[in-house]
C-alpha cells in the first residue's frame, strides 16, 4: 500500500509542478530577452518610417518617387492633372462654384444610387433631412433644401461629403472622387426638383 500511495504522491507533486511551470510562463514577467522559435520575422533588416540612413547620401531613408511615376490610384488619369477634380478646389485654394466634369444623365444616376447607398440614411431619400437617424436618434441633420445648402457651392458640397462637417463624418475613403461628384449632381437635381 505504501509504494502505491508513494507513486500517487509522486505523480500529485508532478503535476502540480507542471501546472505551476505553465502557470509560471504564462503571463510572468522575465528579465531575459523572449526566445524566438523563426528570429528572422522578428528581427528584418529594415529601416522606419523617417528614420536616419548612412546608406542615401542625404541621410533620408524615405525616397521621393522617380520623376514621372504614376501614382496607384482608382482616381481616372484625368483627375491627376486636375486639381479641382480631386479636391473641389482651385489652384489657389478656393472652392469651385460649379462641377469640374459634364454632367449627364448618366452621372446624376450613379449619384442617384450613391445617394441612397451612404447619404439616405441620415437625409432621408427626399434631402429632407429627416431620415432614420433623426427619426429614431433624434439626431438633427441638414436638409438639403435649406437655403445654406442652395446657395453653397458644388465645391463646398464635395468638401462636405470628402471631409465631413459638424456632426456629419467624412466618406472620403469609402466614396471615390467621381462617386462624390456624383453625389453632388444628383443633390443639385434633388434641390431642382423641390423648387419646381
Amino acid at each position: 500500500m505504501t509504494a502505491a500511495r508513494g507513486t500517487k504522491r509522486r505523480a500529485l507533486w508532478l503535476v502540480a509542478l507542471a501546472l505551476g511551470t505553465v502557470a509560471c510562463v504564462r503571463g510572468c514577467p522575465s528579465s531575459r530577452p523572449p526566445i524566438h522559435i523563426v528570429p528572422n520575422m522578428d528581427f528584418q533588416p529594415k529601416y522606419d518610417s523617417q528614420e536616419a540612413s548612412a546608406f542615401f547620401y542625404d541621410g533620408a531613408t524615405m525616397r521621393t518617387p522617380v520623376p514621372g511615376t504614376v501614382p496607384r490610384s482608382d482616381l481616372p488619369l484625368h483627375a491627376r492633372v486636375s486639381p479641382e477634380y480631386n479636391t473641389g478646389k482651385d489652384e489657389s485654394g478656393n472652392l469651385v462654384a460649379t462641377i469640374p466634369i459634364g454632367v449627364d444623365e448618366t452621372l446624376v444616376a450613379r449619384g442617384k444610387e450613391r445617394f441612397g447607398i451612404y447619404c439616405a440614411a441620415c437625409h432621408d431619400s427626399r434631402g429632407t433631412g429627416k431620415g432614420i437617424l433623426f427619426e429614431r436618434g433624434g439626431v438633427p441633420t441638414t436638409s438639403i433644401h435649406d437655403p445654406k445648402v442652395l446657395s453653397a457651392t458644388d465645391g463646398h458640397i464635395f468638401d462636405v461629403i470628402t471631409n465631413g462637417i459638424g456632426l456629419m463624418q467624412g466618406y472620403g475613403y469609402p466614396i471615390p472622387v467621381h462617386d462624390r461628384w456624383a453625389i453632388v449632381s444628383y443633390v443639385r437635381e434633388l434641390q431642382a426638383r423641390q423648387a419646381r
